[in-house]
């Protein structure tokens, strides 16, 4: 399965998908996402920066990633591993379709968001995770990312793990 870059008429699919996300972290207890986030403005706002990328199953959109460089003012004053924030990219709204999960599309999608960072430029790769979603944090665990702190934002009874991994392997990047 191809990850494409995701356009304006597949706004629509998108918002499905995160709902169909949304619900079923729900049922598990899971309140990281709801009515309010991620919503159609925040989707057509990504999807219009180019940012947005999915994965289909013939015409159903079951998986999708966000790459970009906009940071949560709430990383200010943690301890990054790559002080340079102009330099790094992060990742948002990494989803799978409930009914693809385990089949390593998650880690697919991950891959995929470093290589654009790297592409971009991108020194590090940040993010943030619900740190009610254990499973979620695991991903990024096994896949290299270090822990550098937790934020919170509002309207949100748990913090936000926060994650980054560095993308080259310089001189300067080893001797951090």
């Amino acid at each position: 399965m191809e990850i494409i870059q995701l356009i304006k008429k597949d706004g629509k699919s998108l918002l499905s998908l995160y709902r169909t996300v949304s619900a079923d972290l729900n049922r598990r207890g899971v309140h990281q996402w709801d009515w309010f986030y991620p919503n159609r403005f925040v989707i057509q706002s990504d999807v219009k920066r180019g940012t947005a990328f999915g994965i289909r199953d013939g015409e159903k959109l079951i998986g999708a990633v966000v790459v970009d460089a906009i940071q949560s003012s709430r990383y200010a004053g943690l301890p990054w591993i790559h002080q340079e924030a102009g330099q790094a990219r992060c990742i948002h709204r990494l989803a799978v379709d409930p009914a693809y999960q385990g089949q390593g599309l998650g880690k697919k999608l991950l891959q995929f968001a470093e290589e654009q960072a790297r592409g971009a430029g991108g020194a590090s790769i940040r993010l943030d995770v619900f740190s009610g979603n254990p499973g979620a944090a695991q991903l990024y665990v096994r896949a290299g990312y270090r822990q550098i702190g937790t934020i919170r934002f509002p309207m949100r009874s748990e913090p936000y793990y926060c994650f980054e991994k560095l993308l080259s392997r310089s001189s300067h990047d080893l001797n951090v």
